[in-house]
This record gives structure tokens, sequence and C-alpha cells, in this order.
């Protein structure tokens, strides 16, 4: 048995040899492992909606562990307060525990975009800009994750 990484978000380090056209070294991936227990297969992304990206196809066998092991590990999209005030360079900011979804640019690069209340709103909601703010990697590990759960419109 081979041993791959989990399934997840990576950031690759390093071309994947036999495909580096379509896996360079420096762009977002996705492991995946189906259900019916098929081999892992690796993917980049397809389309981003809401901030999110949406996998497709074609998706490619990962059979290489090394390759495997030259993964960069990236946190799931998702929702997370900040460690810390953020100073924009206009001169507003970000203050500590903000609400703020985490997304990738197609370089693996994390992406903040801040929750807002919007006051001429009828909707009790916060609204997720598409306009985000680059973060490092440092950062990106210092994020807390905020159990912000989906709803969908039959249960609302």
């Amino acid at each position: 048995m081979l041993d791959l990484p989990e399934p997840g978000l990576y950031r690759t380090t390093e071309p994947y040899p036999g495909h580096e056209d379509t896996f360079p070294a420096g762009v977002l991936v996705f492991v995946g492992k189906p259900d019916n227990g098929a081999v892992q297969f690796v993917v980049r992304p397809g389309e981003n909606r809401r901030n999110r990206w949406f996998w497709g196809e074609p998706t490619t066998p990962l059979r290489s562990p090394s390759w495997g092991k030259s993964l960069k590990k990236l946190p799931s999209e998702g929702f997370y307060n900040i460690p810390e005030d953020i100073k924009m360079e206009s001169g507003g900011r970000w203050v500590k525990n903000a609400i703020v979804q985490l997304g990738y640019n197609g370089e693996g690069k994390g992406i903040l975009f801040v929750g807002e209340k919007r006051d001429d709103s009828t909707e009790n909601a916060l609204f997720f800009s598409d306009k985000g703010m680059s973060i490092d990697d440092t950062m990106l590990g210092r994020l807390t994750w905020a159990p912000i759960l989906p709803v969908s419109k039959s249960d609302a």
C-alpha cells in the first residue's frame, strides 16, 4: 500500500513527475479518495463560487509517495477568527477575533474575506465580499476555526 497524503487541500512545492504541465510547483491542489476505495487522486481547482473552490474532472491518479510527501498541507476553506488586529494600508483595520472566510488563490496562497453586517439589510446575516486580503503562511497557521455551520433552504 502506498504511503500517500490524507485527503485535503495542498500547495505543490515541486512538479508532479510525468505531469509537470498540469501540476507544476506552486499551485493549489486537492487530494481526494473515492468512496469506492479506488486509488487516491489529485486535481487542480475548477470553479470558484462564494470564495470556495469546487473541483471537477479530470483527476489524476496519485501514485507517487515522494511527490505526495512534498505537498504542503493547507487549512480547509471555511470560517475562522483572526488572532490579532490586522491594519490595512488604507488606514482601516480588522479587529482581533473578527470572523473571516478563508479561501485560496490558484497558487495556494491564503486569502481572507472579512464578515460584514450590512445595516441596510433585513437579513440577520454576515456577508463576505469577493475581494479579500492575501495573507502569508505564518498568519495562515495562526487562524482559529470558527464553527459556522451551513444551513440548507429546507432547514431554514
